[in-house]
């Protein structure tokens, strides 16, 4: 059996703090002069805050027993016993408490009304009964201060900045725990314990948040003394002890101890006995050597793990400095990108071809003709070039394309027609090169414009600065709110690109993050990535949710006596929230159809990845497929589609006809034009359907459809169909054309199914 240990059982934090509330509510029981039970705010806070009902009840219970009084213990009993049934059961039936706990406290003030022996103030004009009901709801009131300042110091302080509130809710904690303190062990205590936490601060943060704090420390004082000069104390020992403190915090010490005994000697107090002035030079000497003994290493490690209150601007300035240097190098890359593809964009140029095969024909067939001086007096030249227009035109002449003039007049008709035949050839075989070397320019000048485009949006994203956000107070406070503590908090992007950034302790629920932070913002956001920062805390990266989720279904069957498909699919994440799929039948079957479809595929991919324009991509793969081989091509479906608005762009090229299932309506997706590789020049058939939540889209190849013989009977068939699941649906579909061909595949089958749904 294993031993569990007493660190295990029983943390040493836990404990101290259980500690601390019990020693606060003994504390607080002295504040007022006849016992009134004020430890019942700070009970009823820390039940509100989630500490253990039992221990804190049996602490109510036991600093009771300062009013030494068994009325009075009966009545914290009842209120403790009350609050202790109300907790458990909430606790035990997972119910958060809400509104109704401040109903719960208003009854507890019950049995102090009516049963708590209470003298009554004799300058107060009123009854003792009216008496005890003044001072019930103040106690209502002050618990519910209470419970924002304990859930401030439990789950905030010296991890993040608190708000105004929160600091007013601590400030009156602790007034009323410096009065304990004052009427439980007498005003050297409280000096004793107020510099040591006022020294310690300045020694910590060395800056003027310190004089504040002084302020609320001695706002005790003043309340007993019903006199502000404390105040104006405090706010001088910090101030000198600010002077020295770039001296050391041996000289801060020795600052403050010396304003405290000139004070002291100003009160009169080294008038008094002996022990009144050991206890005042006590009160000062104690903190110092405490803070002087105090190693710098642990005041390191305490500077490190404390917060300041501050904004932290400098890490946006370098994060934007950054981003803005990187965008104009881009943006300059781009540029580059934009002049590559000038220059490999042609001019359009005159065409002198016919005249330059009209000089050519004079220079070596007429140049020894006798009849030459008569031809050209006759114009011969423009009879010339209407023959080299029609050998252009039909790659060659003969007897029959001689123009009339031009036989009268040339006696070497066989002659000119051989020469120009000849050059006719010649200029088909440069023809032929220079469009091969214009295809290869504008392909180049294509990519070059793409890979421009790609460039200049980035460098426009990388352009824009991160700002401080409103929105970001807010998150801040929604989270604290829900008891999760964000040590930081960064929004940017909008629309679809917004993002936020939020550090926390590494067990935190992403889903319960992303609940809290979308209902502050209004705006639906999911988890997009979590980064472990130490042991225990982690970045979470909330992005906003798309509108839609998708569902995919695939059913494939090669042709019968082929071991693969020439058919291939794909189905490829674009970014968050687009996503692109794509059927591909090379023509054929078997290894070689397969080869060509998976090229086609991997081209497509590829390009949209790099989000490529999509006119660009086009082409580009067409003139890609058709260099590789001669007889290399492929039908393609493709689609991609935005989960925020549900809008699919649809390419169909040499494709059979694809459907769009919506409800009970069935919409035709159908294109005209030839499989990629065929030509030079693609023309895919694009279309742009809007799809909502539940709708179907079908991509099948032609050894599917070819099996329901015509459209109808395909058209009439899928009309029938009431899918819940699209991969039901794709092995329903080829189950059926398998039937049709008497479960013989006599070709490449494939059905590819999307199905857009709500997203959750």
């Amino acid at each position: 059996m294993r031993k569990l240990s007493f660190k295990r059982a029983f943390p040493r934090k836990r404990i101290a703090l259980y500690l601390l509330i019990c020693f606060g509510m003994v504390l607080l029981n002295f504040a007022l002069p006849q016992s009134e039970p004020l430890s019942f705010a700070l009970f009823f806070a820390a039940l509100a805050c989630g500490l253990n009902e039992f221990i804190c009840a049996g602490a109510y219970l036991a600093a009771s027993a300062t009013a030494l009084s068994l009325s009075a213990t009966l009545v914290c009993a009842i209120q403790a016993a009350f609050l202790l049934l109300v907790f458990v059961l909430y606790r035990r039936f997972s119910r958060k408490m809400k509104w109704e706990r401040a109903a719960y406290c208003a009854l507890c003030q019950l049995p102090f009304i009516f049963l708590f022996p209470h003298a009554g103030y004799a300058f107060v004009p009123i009854s003792v009964t009216a008496q005890r009901a003044v001072i019930a709801a103040f106690l209502f009131l002050l618990s519910m201060l209470f419970e924002g300042g304990l859930h401030a110091m439990l789950r905030r302080a010296f991890r993040c900045r608190l708000g105004a509130g929160e600091l007013a809710e601590l400030a009156v904690c602790w007034l009323f725990l410096g009065l304990g303190i004052l009427g439980a062990f007498g005003a050297a205590a409280f000096s004793l314990f107020s510099l040591s936490a006022l020294l310690l601060t300045i020694v910590l943060v060395k800056n003027a948040s310190a004089v504040p704090f002084a302020a609320v420390l001695s706002l005790p004082l003043c309340v007993a003394q019903a006199s502000a000069l404390p105040l104006a104390e405090y706010a001088v020992y910090a101030c000198l002890a600010l002077l020295l403190v770039p001296y050391g915090k041996i000289a801060a010490s020795l600052a403050l101890a010396a304003a405290y005994l000139a004070a002291a000697y100003l009160h009169g107090i080294y008038a008094n006995g002996a022990a009144e002035i050991v206890f005042a030079v006590l009160a000062c000497a104690l903190p110092v050597l405490a803070i002087c003994c105090i190693p710098e290493k642990l005041l390191r490690k305490a500077k490190t793990g404390l917060l300041f209150y501050r904004e932290r601007t400098l890490p946006r300035v370098a994060i934007n400095r950054n981003r803005r240097a990187v965008g104009e190098q881009l943006y300059e890359v781009s540029s580059l990108f934009r002049e590559i593809e000038n220059a490999f964009c042609e001019k359009e140029r005159p065409d002198r071809t016919g005249e330059q095969l009209r000089e050519k024909l004079f220079a070596t067939l007429c140049a020894t003709c006798s009849n030459r001086r008569r031809c050209e007096n006759a114009h011969v030249k423009e009879h010339f070039d209407k023959l080299i227009a029609v050998g252009k035109a039909k790659g060659r002449v003969n007897l029959i394309d001689l123009p009339a003039e031009l036989s009268s007049l040339c006696g070497n008709s066989a002659g000119l027609l051989f020469a120009l035949n000849k050059q006719l050839a010649e200029y088909r075989r440069y023809t032929a090169d220079m469009d091969a070397a214009r295809a290869g320019r504008r392909l180049l000048a294509e990519q070059a414009h793409g890979v421009s485009e790609i460039l200049r949006r980035i460098a426009l994203e990388q352009s824009e600065e991160y700002s401080f956000s409103e929105e970001e107070s807010v998150v801040t406070s929604a989270l604290a709110q829900a008891g999760l503590l964000s040590y930081e908090v960064f929004l940017y992007g909008e629309g679809s690109s917004f993002t936020v950034n939020v550090t926390l302790d590494g067990g935190v629920s992403g889903k319960e993050l992303c609940a809290v932070v979308g209902d502050a913002l209004h705006v639906p956001l999911s988890l997009a990535e979590k980064i472990p920062l130490t042991n225990d805390r982690a970045c979470y990266v909330l992005k906003r949710k798309a509108n839609f989720d998708a569902a995919f279904g695939v059913a494939s069957r090669a042709k019968e006596g082929e071991r693969a498909s020439g058919d291939t699919h794909s189905i490829l994440k674009i970014d968050e929230r687009r996503f692109l799929v794509a059927l591909s039948d090379g023509m054929g079957s078997g290894e070689d159809a397969r080869d060509i479809s998976d090229r086609t595929l991997s081209l497509f991919e590829s390009f949209y990845k790099a989000k490529m324009p999509s006119e660009t991509v086009l082409s580009t793969v067409n003139r890609l497929i058709a260099f590789s081989s001669e007889e290399s091509f492929s039908c393609l479906d493709l689609a991609a589609v935005d989960l925020d608005t549900g809008c699919a762009d649809v390419v169909k090229i040499g494709s059979p006809v694809g459907f769009l299932l919506s409800g009970e309506e069935l919409k035709i997706l159908e294109g005209e034009s030839l499989p990629i590789g065929m030509l030079e020049a693609v023309h895919p058939a694009t279309m742009r359907v809007t799809m909502q939540e539940d709708d179907f889209l079908i991509f099948m190849s032609d050894g599917v459809t070819s099996a329901f013989g015509s459209s109808a009977d395909l058209c009439a068939y899928l009309s029938e169909q009431r899918p819940l699941n699209p991969q039901s649906l794709a092995e329903e579909i080829l189950k059926t054309a398998l039937s049709r061909y008497h479960e013989k595949a006599e070709d490449d089958m494939t059905v590819l199914t999307v199905k857009l749904c709500k997203a959750s």
